[in-house]
Formats: structure tokens, sequence, C-alpha cells
């Protein structure tokens, strides 16, 4: 594979950039998670647009786009769906709820309980959900982006280590510059973009490029390189919990389907180094006193890319 970007991801995000003004980072990092089979938690203050993102990927891939708002008095049932009982069948008919989708927008989700929270974990981890004992296959690809507002947390709940872990990548939008939201403000003069937008690539291409994504090559000096990230996030001296094995999994999966959108296959230490940020600074509990001087996750990710030793040797297959 030549070192030059693959044409459907291009097309993919040239799309996206139609709505989004000068977010191809985050459109990237989107399409990262969502072609390694992970998912994103978007933290930043409203009107960002964080659910544009979400809607324009999912109109440039033909999936099928459902939200759900997350308020304070929502049920899992409101999530997962309810099984009805039909007189005339004389049977118990399942009616999906909103997470039955290609692509899931969970709005302000640390504004529900931890119970409704709990409803995507096994959607997310296991690709399934499960109703009055019955189990339902969730079709792929299944992509969950999250969003949560960092500012206003009266009559939030956290959410707890075990949901956080479940997101690939934990990224910020961050406000435009003067010049793009110049530009956003001229394409919205006559008519929202998102409703003009168009698919590039078909839900079964993108499945062919979640597969071609697994074959990306990982030398073993990579995955030593990544264990010895997590790891040495262990055994730091202002964390009070690091890295799971699962971090360590989504930082590999994460650096091929990078790999592969730069149009190589196989991963350098840069796509590692790249993506560690964004994949392990929520997976890092900080001690108290460290919280207290004002140190950071990201401060620590950052100490731990500058010690460890980065592979040296050719890594092309």
């Amino acid at each position: 594979m030549s070192n030059r970007t693959n044409p459907a991801i291009e097309q993919i995000l040239q799309n996206i950039e139609k709505v989004m003004t000068g977010k191809k980072e985050v459109a990237q990092l989107s399409l990262v998670a969502l072609l390694s089979g992970g998912h994103v938690l978007l933290e930043d203050v409203p009107g960002v647009g964080k659910t544009m993102m979400v809607r324009a990927l999912a109109k440039s891939v033909s999936a099928e786009f459902r939200r759900i708002q997350f308020t304070p008095d929502l049920l899992p049932s409101d999530v997962t769906g309810v099984s009805i009982y039909n007189p005339k069948e004389m049977e118990f008919q399942f009616r999906p709820g909103p997470i039955i989708g290609n692509i899931i927008l969970a709005d302000e989700i640390n504004r529900t309980s931890p119970k409704t929270q709990s409803a995507l974990l096994e959607g997310m981890e296991e690709h399934s959900v499960t109703v009055d004992g019955v189990t339902y296959k969730l079709d792929k690809p299944f992509f969950v982006m999250a969003t949560q507002n960092p500012i206003e947390y009266e009559g939030t709940y956290p959410l707890p280590e075990a949901q956080l872990d479940r997101f690939l990548l934990k990224m910020k939008m961050g406000y435009p510059g003067i010049d793009d939201e110049m530009e956003v403000l001229r394409r919205a003069q006559k008519t929202a973009p998102i409703e003009e937008l168009e698919p590039v690539v078909s839900i079964a291409e993108l499945r062919q490029l979640m597969e071609e994504v697994k074959h990306v090559f990982v030398d073993e000096s990579i995955t030593r390189y990544i264990v010895d990230l997590a790891a040495r996030t262990r055994d730091h001296a202002s964390v009070y919990l690091g890295v799971s094995p699962r971090g360590s999994i989504a930082l590999m999966k994460a650096s091929q389907a990078y790999a592969f959108m730069e149009g190589r296959d196989y991963v350098l230490p840069d796509d590692v180094q790249y993506l560690a940020p964004y994949v392990f600074c929520h997976r890092i509990i900080l001690k108290s006193e460290a919280r207290f001087e004002g140190i950071s996750t990201e401060e620590v990710v950052d100490r731990v890319l500058a010690r460890v030793p980065v592979p040296v040797q050719r890594l092309v297959k």
C-alpha cells in the first residue's frame, strides 16, 4: 500500500468538511474510532457543533442515525426498547429503542442516572442489547458518539470509570477560528448545509473498510511500545489508577485505523504517539494530591511519552 490517503476516506472527510468548517482533525479522529469499532466521548461547551459532526458522519457513510437525548427522568427501557403484549397475536412483541441503529448520538450523557447510562454498556461492549431475557444483536457498524458539557455540573451524574473505559477516544471540539466562523455564518444564511449533504460511501463499503483496517500490520516492537506506555501510567507517582489492558488494545486498534487512513498497511510509532493522549487521558485517575497540585492527565501522558523509548527498527513487512 502506498503512503497516500485512501480515496474513500478522503471522500468522507471532504464531505464532512462541507458542514464542519475547520474541524478536519475532529472528523479524522471520529473516523478512526468508527473504523476501529470504537466509540467517542465529545466533551465541550454547547453550540460548537458536536451534534452536527455526528450527523455529518452518519450521512456521509449511509448509516442509520439515531439520537438519544439524555435527561434525568430517562429510563433504561427508553434506550434499549421494550416488549409490549399484543392481544391479537397473543404474544409479546419487541419495540426497539433508539440504540438500535448504526451511529448513535448519546447527547448530554452525564445528565441521566447511572442506571440509564449503564443501558449503553452492553451495546457498546457486546454489540447487543438484552430486553426481558432476550438478546438482540446490533448491526455493524455500531458507533456511539456521546457528548457532555464540562461546564454545568449541577444535576449531572459523572460517568463512572467502567463507562469511560468503553470509549475509545475522548476529545474536545473547541471554538472555530475567526475565518472558519465567518464561513459557518456564510453557509448558514440560506439553508442548513447538513440538509444538502449526500452519502459518499455505502454502508457495505464502510464495512469493507473496517475489515481492511484489521489487517494493518502491527510489529511486535510497536505492541511492546504500547504495553510499556500503559504500564508506565500504572506506576506513575501522580496516578492512582493507570491505563487498563483494554486501553492498550484501544490504542493498538486506533493506531491501525489511523495508519490505514494515512494510506499505510503498517503502524508507525508516530501513530501511537499522536493517538495516546486521546486514548489514555480519560482512563487515568489521578491521586488527590496530584489534582491539588494542578497536575492533569494530559501532563502525565506527555511525561510518559517523553520517557518511554521509541522503537527505531524497520517496521515495514
